[in-house]
């Protein structure tokens, strides 16, 4: 299980307080804690909007926090409509954006998870057929934006927290969605829990200690993928190379492109888009430029690479600039920047007024790449160079009198190429295509 680091500075706990019965023991408690040793805390209430009663419950909330001195604010969000998302499924994570602006640096954000929920979580995740890192269920503590997530009361139970708050005479609001069994969790809580529980009354406590040995065995998986993922991803640039992958067994294949693209992207494919992406891209035929697209991400194959990136968005086909230098461009692809530099680059002199044309790709463009005797069609340097295809029109191209002097990041025509003792501009390009 991952750890805080050290304390340092005035680190902030800030409690996701809902008012419920969970949150508010643990603020309760975290309060108290707080007289004796210090803590700088603090509440924060999303409001959904969801409920008629939701404008109470936040006043309820600013109550409960004035009468104790403790720090508050009131968070508001829409989370009604959503296209392909339910309210619940949008609520929750618009919540957990609106409470990642409340986390700074090494704060820590506390929500009131207990070992029900835990034991909740896992059999849901289990009937929804996830791995081992969907069954190891809620960690204890996770990064979390600047931050970290840390859920306290996991091992501790919803009578646990029910005894406290009555020995303590302490009241909370009750959201009425929480028995609405037509959402999936509420039917496992209120109709599934109940006839586990009678026939195997410790049910939440095993199913806890499961999502810890399941915890253990994805830490096993993420190991051996991170030794994998060493032996088979290109060092340059970060995509996998298809020969290494297809020498690995099936399973280790599919954890390795889980643990790989959990570390690259932020979308986590499930079962089936993995298996997609082994049939299409892995065993894809070399000259084949197949791509899998899901939830913000695109996996594409060219030659013996196999990258992922966020989709594409429309480039600047057809656009043209003029680029004052050394000041930095902005294109819908990227930023062009030009740094001085000493017997490299495009010569400075060549540069009249300090200005660039700035084009793209039409077809047909040659240039004599600095040291080469002969000009040479784009389309085949860019072959040669292992350019992928779908980089190579999002490629800016400087002309000067309309005669193509550089490609940036890339190539200079020998014509326009700095000298040894000649002063010249080294262009790069900050690409946005992932």
């Amino acid at each position: 299980m991952q750890k805080l680091p050290e304390d340092r500075g005035r680190r902030r706990f800030v409690v996701a307080f809902s008012g419920g019965i969970d949150s508010t023991v643990l603020l309760h408690a975290l309060h108290r804690m707080q007289e004796f040793d210090g803590l700088n805390l603090f509440a924060v209430h999303v409001n959904h909007g969801l409920s008629r009663n939701a404008g109470a419950w936040a006043a309820h909330c600013r109550a409960f926090c004035e009468a104790r001195r403790i720090a508050f604010e009131l968070m508001e969000i829409d989370a009604r409509g959503g296209g392909s998302q339910g309210p619940e499924a949008r609520a929750r994570a618009l919540r957990y954006r609106a409470l990642g602006r409340c986390v700074g640096q090494d704060d820590v954000l506390l929500t009131a998870h207990h070992r029900d929920d835990q034991a909740e979580t896992v059999l849901l995740r289990l009937l929804r057929g996830a791995g081992a890192e969907g069954l190891a269920g809620m960690p204890a503590i996770r990064p979390f934006g600047a931050g970290w997530l840390a859920r306290p009361l996991l091992a501790v139970t919803r009578n646990d927290i029910a005894d406290y708050a009555r020995r303590e005479n302490l009241s909370w609001v009750e959201d009425e969605s929480n028995v609405d069994t037509g959402l999936d969790r509420n039917f496992i809580r209120c109709r599934v829990m109940p006839v586990i529980a009678g026939r195997w009354p410790s049910a939440g406590a095993t199913l806890a200690r499961a999502a810890e040995h399941q915890a253990d065995l994805a830490a096993l998986l993420d190991d051996m993928a991170a030794l994998d993922l060493a032996a088979a991803q290109d060092p340059a640039g970060g995509a996998l190379m298809v020969p290494a992958v297809n020498r690995l067994s099936l399973p280790r294949k599919r954890n390795l492109l889980r643990y790989w693209l959990k570390t690259t992207r932020a979308s986590i494919p499930g079962a089936r888009i993995v298996e997609n992406i082994i049939d299409q891209l892995f065993e894809a035929r070399a000259d084949s430029l197949p791509c899998v697209r899901f939830e913000g991400t695109e996996v594409r194959r060219y030659r013996d690479r196999v990258y992922a990136m966020t989709p594409l968005e429309e480039g600047d086909h057809g656009a043209r600039y003029v680029w004052r230098l050394p000041e930095p461009l902005e294109l819908k692809v990227g930023r062009l920047v030009a740094r001085p530099v000493k017997g490299a680059g495009l010569r400075a002199d060549a540069v009249a007024g300090d200005k660039v044309d700035v084009r793209f790709r039409t077809g047909g463009e040659r240039i004599r790449p600095a040291g080469r005797k002969h000009t040479r069609e784009l389309k085949k340097l860019f072959q040669e160079a292992g350019i992928p295809p779908w980089r190579r029109d999002r490629i800016p191209l400087l002309y000067l009198d309309d005669t193509l002097a550089a490609v940036a990041g890339l190539w200079v025509d020998e014509q326009f190429s700095a000298g040894k003792e000649e002063d010249g501009w080294e262009i790069s390009l900050a690409v946005n295509d992932g």
